[in-house]
Parts: C-alpha cells; sequence; structure tokens
C-alpha cells in the first residue's frame, strides 16, 4: 500500500478530528454554567433535531457539488460551536452553539469516507479499501486514545472545563487547513457540467431514491447501522463499571472519587482507544481469512453482541473487573467490523452518491439508537445494569437473521 503524502493527510485528519478534550466532561460544563438537567437535555435535543434534519440532505449537498467543501463547512461550524460554548453560560447562544454543532456532524458524518473512497478509485486502489480505510481509521482511534490521556491530566491537575474548548480550536483549526489543501473534487462529470443547480440536485436525489429500491439494499443499510447503533447504545455503561472500579482500587486514596475515577477513565480508556487503534488498522487481515466479507462482518456483529451478553452476567455476578474486559469485545467487534462495512458498501453504492448513501446509514444508526437507547435503560432500570445488559443483548442477538447478510460471489 502506496502510504503517499495523501495517506498521511487521510490520517491525520482523523487523528486531529478526535482531538475534542471537553467531550468526556461535556455534561459536567454545562452543569458549571448552572443549567438544570432538563435544560441539558433541551440541548442534547437540539443538537439531535439538527443532525436528524440536516443528515440526508448534506450527504446530497456533498454529492452535488463538493465534498471538500461540505468538509470544510463541517469544521467551520464546529469552530463557531466551540468558541460560543467557551464565551457563553446562556441558554440561547448554548443552543446555537448546539445547533452548529449538529450542522458539522450532519456535514461531517459519511463525507470523509466518501472522499477515500473516490480517491482509490480515481487512483486504481479500489482492491485496498479495507486495509486503506482501517489504516487511516486506526489514526482516529489514536487521537482518542490520546485525548482521554490528556482529559484526564486536564481535570486532574484542576484545568477549567471551559477551557478545553479553547484548546480544542487548535486540533480543529489544523484540520481545516488539512482539508483545504486536499484536492479539487467536482462532483458532477464533465457531461453534465452544464446543468442548473436544481437539474444537478434532480440527478443525484434520483439516483439516491433509486438506491432504496430494493430489499438488498435495505437490509445492507439495517445490517450497517443495527451494530453501530448496538454500540453506541451499550458504550457508555463501561462508565459506570468504572465508577464503582475506582471504588474499589487501593490507588490515589488521598484524591477524592471524581479525581480517581478521571485517572482511571483516563488510564482505561486511552489503553482501549490503541487497541482499537490496532484492530481497525489490521481489519483486512481478518477479511483475508474468509472466502466472502459478508461472513466475516456478520461473525463481528455476533462477537460484540457476546462481548456486551457476557458483561451483563460478570457484572449480576459482582466480577466488575472483568466485566470491563469483556466490553473490550463491544469496542474491538466495531473497530474491524466498520471498515470491512464500509469497504463492502463501497461496492454496493454508486460512487455518485456515496456520501448520501453513507449519510443515510447514519440517520437509520440516530433512529436506532433514539428507539433502543431508552429501552436499554428501562430494562436496567428494571434488572439492574448486569440483567439489562443481557437481556437487551438477546434483543439484538434475536434481531441478527433480520440484518444477517447473504453469503454469495459479490460479497
Amino acid at each position: 500500500m502506496d502510504k503517499n503524502i495523501q495517506y498521511v493527510k487521510f490520517c491525520a485528519y482523523g487523528f486531529l478530528k478526535n482531538l475534542r478534550f471537553f467531550e468526556i466532561f461535556f455534561i459536567l460544563f454545562l452543569r458549571e454554567a448552572g443549567l438544570s438537567y432538563l435544560s441539558i437535555g433541551f440541548l442534547y435535543s437540539i443538537r439531535q433535531i439538527t443532525i436528524n434534519i440536516m443528515e440526508i440532505p448534506s450527504g446530497i449537498i456533498a454529492d452535488t457539488f463538493s465534498r471538500k467543501r461540505a468538509l470544510q463547512f463541517a469544521m467551520l461550524a464546529y469552530l463557531s460551536s466551540f468558541v460560543i460554548f467557551y464565551l457563553s453560560r446562556h441558554f440561547f447562544l448554548l443552543s446555537v452553539a448546539m445547533i452548529l454543532y449538529g450542522l458539522g456532524e450532519a456535514f461531517r458524518s459519511g463525507t470523509h469516507k466518501a472522499i477515500i473512497l473516490n480517491y482509490l478509485e480515481a487512483n486504481g486502489l479500489l482492491h485496498l479499501k479495507t486495509r486503506y480505510y482501517g489504516s487511516t481509521r486506526s489514526w482516529s482511534q489514536r487521537g482518542s486514545a490520546l485525548v482521554s490521556l490528556l482529559a484526564a491530566v486536564f481535570f486532574y491537575f484542576g484545568t477549567g472545563y471551559r477551557t478545553l474548548f479553547l484548546i480544542s480550536i487548535v486540533p480543529y483549526l489544523l484540520d481545516l487547513a488539512l482539508i483545504s489543501s486536499y484536492p479539487a473534487d467536482n462532483r458532477r462529470n464533465a457531461s453534465k457540467a452544464d446543468f442548473s443547480v436544481l437539474q444537478l440536485f434532480r440527478h443525484t436525489i434520483i439516483d439516491f431514491i433509486r438506491f432504496f429500491k430494493s430489499a438488498q439494499t435495505l437490509k445492507l443499510l439495517f445490517s450497517a447501522a443495527s451494530y453501530t447503533a448496538f454500540f453506541k447504545t451499550n458504550k457508555d455503561y463501561l462508565q459506570p463499571l468504572l465508577v464503582a472500579l475506582a471504588l474499589q482500587m487501593p490507588f490515589l486514596l488521598d484524591k477524592n472519587q471524581e479525581s480517581r475515577s478521571a485517572v482511571l477513565f483516563g488510564s482505561v480508556f486511552s489503553i482501549l482507544y490503541l487497541l482499537t487503534a490496532f484492530a481497525s488498522k489490521n481489519a483486512w487481515k481478518i477479511e483475508t481469512y474468509f472466502k466472502h466479507s459478508a461472513s466475516a462482518i456478520n461473525l463481528l456483529y455476533l462477537v460484540g453482541i457476546g462481548g456486551i451478553s457476557l458483561a451483563g452476567i460478570l457484572v449480576y455476578s459482582k466480577l466488575n473487573g472483568l466485566a470491563v474486559a469483556a466490553f473490550i469485545f463491544l469496542y474491538l467487534a466495531q473497530n474491524i467490523r466498520r471498515p470491512l462495512m464500509v469497504s463492502f458498501m463501497s461496492g454496493h453504492i454508486k460512487s455518485e452518491i456515496l456520501a448520501s448513501g453513507l449519510s443515510a446509514e447514519s440517520q437509520l444508526v440516530t433512529l436506532l439508537v433514539a428507539v433502543c437507547a431508552p429501552l436499554f435503560g428501562i430494562l436496567i432500570d428494571l434488572l439492574g445494569l448486569g440483567g439489562g445488559l443481557f437481556a437487551g443483548s438477546m434483543f439484538f442477538l434475536i434481531l441478527f437473521p433480520l440484518v444477517r447478510l447473504p453469503i454469495n460471489g459479490n460479497s
């Protein structure tokens, strides 16, 4: 695999994008600003509504005109939100910041993956798509590992939550400059160069609608989205396990519970993200062990579900340390499955609407999380953390035959 300057840029983009130093303390920052939990809930809803409204339109805009410009707009939206978060304590301005953050999420999701796959297609490298995307994704995980460690250090030594937004501006400015150095991408070929704006939109939307006409396409989207939704629904339940574990560990006894938890959080998540970086980089090797990539994708779905069901049993048995280890299967399966899934989807979605198709998948993930997160919450309230995790994972296991990818020669 040729690791030229563009490859380095793709890797650097993912690394810088994940340097959101404020992220693990975001709710604490809003509480410090004097907001009630009800107000915080409204802010999260505002962000999610923005993402839901703009997810698919942003993909169509990127596919119609320029994915590079769509990504630049995303970075500008993020940067604007960081500035407002740093300066303001008022609910109205924080709402504006959430809208801008949601716009950044909507225009970013799917767009950079489409840029990478388009670059590979243009340079005759599509046969390396799993290896290439997995390798660039691994740098995103390295960024998460670094920021987890540094955020814990900042918290431990008393850096204010608000300052973390200022620090986060630096990597995002660098990312904006990096994206600006990407090659220009005219999303429409020469035969369509004279089309009006409305005609461009019409052609993209028609292609997009055709994409959804087959049952195979819908199953592909549900297979991609279902495990990501399962991952996003469950990943944060690692946090209460770590808090409970911190109380049991005989270190930093001179510190308060929050400081001890922060140190454990930073250490565990830093190690976890280094493992997922390794997994993502080497996902292509997993693919080589299977005759059809769909087989690997299906198996990884079951591995992740198995990890959470095992974690549930271990929590119920009061073996919290082992339960934390079981969560590793959830994270590893996601970071091996995702490069395989993106590669698989790129073979079934026309390159002209790739950003739109990936945005549609992101939209489906959002909807599934909106449904599944409260259901898991209810199960955990009724059955406890261990029982709820186990019962919820069994639901996704029952769902597996509906989202299992068919095994055929084109897989």
